[in-house]
C-alpha cells in the first residue's frame, strides 16, 4: 500500500508528505544516531494534520517484516508493546511514509530500558508566557546543573517551549534521575516563583513556565531532536541551540522550519553530537521509588478468535471494526471517534471480491462491542460475522477515501474503501482488496 506522496500534510502552507520524505531524507545522517536502539512512539496522520491522528506505540499491523520491533512490558503488566525502532534511514522513511511526522523516543535504550542515558528538562509556557521566558528559566536551570558539575544541552521544542537534555551515558535509574530532576526543578522555581513552576496542576502555571520534571520516568518519551512537529499551520524543527542564542532569547531566531533547518545542519553540523558521547553521573544518588507500573485497575482486552480487540477511547491507530448481518443484510461498521460509521454490502455487478458499501448513518459504540458481544436488546437482529482490529494507513472520512488494514478472523489485510464517484451526491463507497 504505497503512501500518496502528494498528499498535503500542512492545508494551510501546502507542505505534503513528499516534503516530509525529502526534508527526513536529508536530516536522517544526523537523526538517526539519536533514534538507534531506542523504542519509539511516533504520532501518525493518515490524511492532514487537521485530521485524526494517532500516537503509534505499537507497530501497527501493515510494518514490513524487516523494520525491528523490541518487546517492552505493559505498565498494567500484562503482554508488551512491540515498538518500532529505527536504526537505519531505510526504517525512519517507512514510519514517515506511514504518516509517522513526529517522533518520540526513550530516554533508554534497548535491551537495558532500565537505564536512561540522559536526563531531560521540558519548559512548557503557561498563559501569558513564551519562549522567552523559557530561555530564562533555561539559564536558571543550566547555571544550577553547572554549579553540580553537570553539562547541559538546549533545543527549541518546535512548538512553544524549550527543553534543556543532560548527557549521563553512565549506569543510572529512571528513579533516581526523575527524583533529581524533581528536586533541581522545585527549588528553582522556590527561588524563582514569579518566573517558574513546578507543580503539575495547570492552575499554577498562567505567565510562568512550568518545569516539567516528570518526562524523566521510564514509560515517558521525548520529542526527538530534527523531528517535525505538527502544533502550527506550518511545520516547525525540533532544533538544537546554541547557549548563546538561549541568552540571546530572540523569538522570531528560535524557530526554524525544515529549509531552514537544514541550512543549519549542513553549516553546523549536529550540535546535539556531545549528548550521545558525553558521560557524567549525578551528583547524587536520591533514593527513590521508581515511578508506578501497577496495574490501572483496567479490564483486560477481550481476544475473539485470537484477535486482541481494542480498549474505548484508546489513542492508538487500533479501532475496532464489526462484520454483521441485520436484518438489512451484511453490514460493516467501523469505529470512528466513537461512534460505528455504518455501511450496507452488497456485491458488485461484476462479482468478484469487490463489494459496493452504502453509508447508512452512524450511532455510538455499545461498551458491549468491546467485548466481541452485541448487546442484549439487539441479539435478534444483528449477529456478528466478524470482529476485531483496522488501521487506517491512509485516507480520511472527508477524503472520501480510505486505505485500511483489518485484522479479523476473515477480513484481513490490506482494503480500499473509497466513494465511486468522489465529490459528488452519489453516496455510493466501493470497499475491495488492496
Amino acid at each position: 500500500m504505497p503512501a500518496r506522496a502528494d498528499r498535503v500534510l500542512f492545508p494551510a502552507s501546502g507542505f505534503t508528505l513528499d516534503d516530509a520524505l525529502a526534508y527526513y531524507r536529508r536530516a536522517s545522517k544526523h537523526l538517526v544516531p539519536h533514534l538507534k536502539n531506542r523504542p519509539l512512539s511516533f504520532k501518525r496522520y493518515p490524511s492532514s494534520v487537521n485530521g485524526e491522528s494517532f500516537w503509534e506505540k505499537d507497530a501497527p499491523s501493515f510494518t514490513p517484516e524487516w523494520v525491528r520491533r523490541f518487546p517492552v512490558p505493559r505498565r498494567g503488566g500484562e503482554g508488551s508493546i512491540d515498538y518500532v525502532v529505527v536504526n537505519d534511514a531505510k526504517t525512519l522513511l517507512w514510519v514517515v511514509a506511514a504518516g509517522g511526522i513526529e517522533l518520540h523516543p526513550f530516554l533508554h535504550r534497548i535491551p537495558r530500558i532500565d537505564r536512561p542515558t540522559q536526563m531531560v528538562f521540558d519548559l512548557d509556557p503557561g498563559g501569558g508566557a513564551s519562549i522567552v521566558e523559557c530561555c530564562r528559566v533555561a539559564i536558571l536551570l543550566r547555571n544550577a546543573l553547572d554549579a553540580v558539575g553537570l553539562e547541559s544541552f538546549a533545543k527549541v521544542s518546535g512548538s512553544k517551549g524549550l527543553q534543556l537534555l543532560v548527557p549521563l551515558n553512565t549506569p543510572v535509574t529512571h528513579a533516581a534521575i526523575e527524583a533529581f530532576a524533581k528536586t533541581v526543578a522545585e527549588e528553582t522555581a522556590k527561588r524563582h516563583p514569579k518566573l517558574a513552576v513546578a507543580k503539575m496542576a495547570k492552575q499554577y502555571r498562567a505567565g510562568k513556565v512550568f518545569i516539567d520534571w516528570s518526562q524523566n520516568a521510564d514509560f515517558k518519551t521525548t520529542v526527538a531532536v530534527y523531528s517535525l512537529r505538527t502544533k502550527s499551520d506550518a511545520p516547525f524543527v525540533a532544533m538544537p541551540v546554541t547557549w548563546k542564542e538561549v541568552e540571546r532569547a530572540d523569538a522570531g531566531a528560535l524557530r526554524f522550519e525544515p529549509a531552514a533547518a537544514l541550512k543549519r545542519l549542513e553549516r553546523r553540523g549536529d550540535l546535539f553530537a556531545g549528548v550521545l558521547t558525553r558521560k557524567q553521573k549525578l551528583p547524587l544518588v536520591i533514593d527513590a521509588a521508581p515511578s508506578p507500573r501497577a496495574t490501572t485497575g483496567e479490564p483486560r482486552p477481550a481476544v475473539v478468535n485470537g484477535v486482541t480487540l481494542p480498549k474505548p477511547g484508546s489513542q492508538s491507530g487500533r479501532r475496532l471494526f464489526v462484520l454483521t448481518t441485520t436484518e438489512s443484510g451484511n453490514e460493516l461498521w467501523l469505529d470512528m471517534l466513537g461512534k460505528f460509521k455504518r455501511w450496507l454490502l452488497r456485491p458488485d455487478r461484476e462479482g468478484g471480491p469487490i463489494l459496493i458499501a452504502m453509508p447508512a448513518g452512524q450511532f455510538a459504540v455499545d461498551p458491549a462491542y468491546y467485548r466481541g458481544e452485541v448487546p442484549a436488546e439487539w441479539r435478534r437482529r444483528v449477529k456478528i460475522e466478524d470482529i476485531g482490529v483496522y488501521e487506517v494507513v491512509e485516507g480520511s472520512y472527508q477524503l472520501e477515501r480510505f486505505s485500511l488494514w483489518f485484522t479479523g478472523a476473515t477480513l484481513r489485510g490490506a482494503w480500499e474503501l473509497e466513494k465511486v464517484q468522489p465529490g459528488r451526491e452519489h453516496r455510493s463507497w466501493r470497499l475491495a482488496p488492496a
